[in-house]
């Protein structure tokens, strides 16, 4: 499975693109500010096929450059229908003493074909890959996890947005957030995949399952902090 990826803007929000190989069918993830162009050249540099964006979450930093990215590719965006909200209106979701000047070019619309999932579970299917997007909340109400299976070769990947980042529970200080209820969800939704399952969070670097269940004891069915 080829996972391309970088960090997009100030925010520096890790956008991927993921396919099977080069010159594949790929999925979009969280293509956040400035994301367009570096998107646009991995995209040439692989020869891939854009068939879907995802949003782990529909905080602007992970939905900015959804609109052109859709727009140039002619693809749907997927959010979970928790997070709508959120991705056409950058300043809906955050804390009211965020600086107002760090949204400034936004393109405050939602991107044309903007389709909602609902429930626990949704299963797409980009290419060879077999995609779905886990339903988490607690880092905002319609957070995600993206689970990525390659039909032929079996490898999988983990995004997981800022549900949990290397080394870290993603922050549930801000509205919607509910750590129990994090917790909770990111050990059932967790629980059948092996240590050694690729973890790419939506800031920082990368991980496996394995090493952030050495941090976070709950994570293997120990009982929440």
């Amino acid at each position: 499975m080829l996972i391309l990826g970088f960090p997009a803007g100030g925010f520096a929000t890790n956008t991927h693109a993921v396919a099977a190989g080069p010159g594949a069918g790929c999925l979009l993830i969280d293509p956040g500010k400035e994301a367009f162009a570096g998107l646009a050249a991995l995209i040439g540099r692989h020869r891939l096929v854009p068939g879907a964006v995802v949003l782990t979450h529909g905080h602007m930093d992970h939905t900015w450059d959804a609109v052109p990215v859709a727009e140039h590719y002619g693809v749907s965006v997927y959010v979970h229908a928790a997070d709508r909200f959120m991705v056409g209106a950058p300043a809906r979701g955050l804390p009211d003493d965020f600086p107002a000047h760090l949204l400034d070019g936004h393109p405050r619309a939602e991107p044309a074909d903007l389709r909602e999932l609902h429930g626990d579970r949704n299963t797409l299917h980009v290419g060879r890959l077999a995609v779905e997007a886990l339903h988490t909340g607690g880092h905002t109400p319609g957070s995600m996890l993206v689970h990525v299976r390659d039909k032929g070769t079996g490898e999988t990947a983990l995004f997981t947005g800022d549900t949990l980042l290397r080394g870290e529970l993603g922050r549930t200080d801000g509205p919607g957030g509910d750590r129990r209820r994090l917790q909770e969800s990111l050990t059932r939704h967790c629980a059948g995949l092996p240590d050694s399952t690729p973890v790419l969070p939506g800031h920082g670097g990368a991980t496996t399952l394995g090493a952030e269940r050495e941090v976070h004891p709950w994570l293997a069915g120990g009982p929440p902090l």
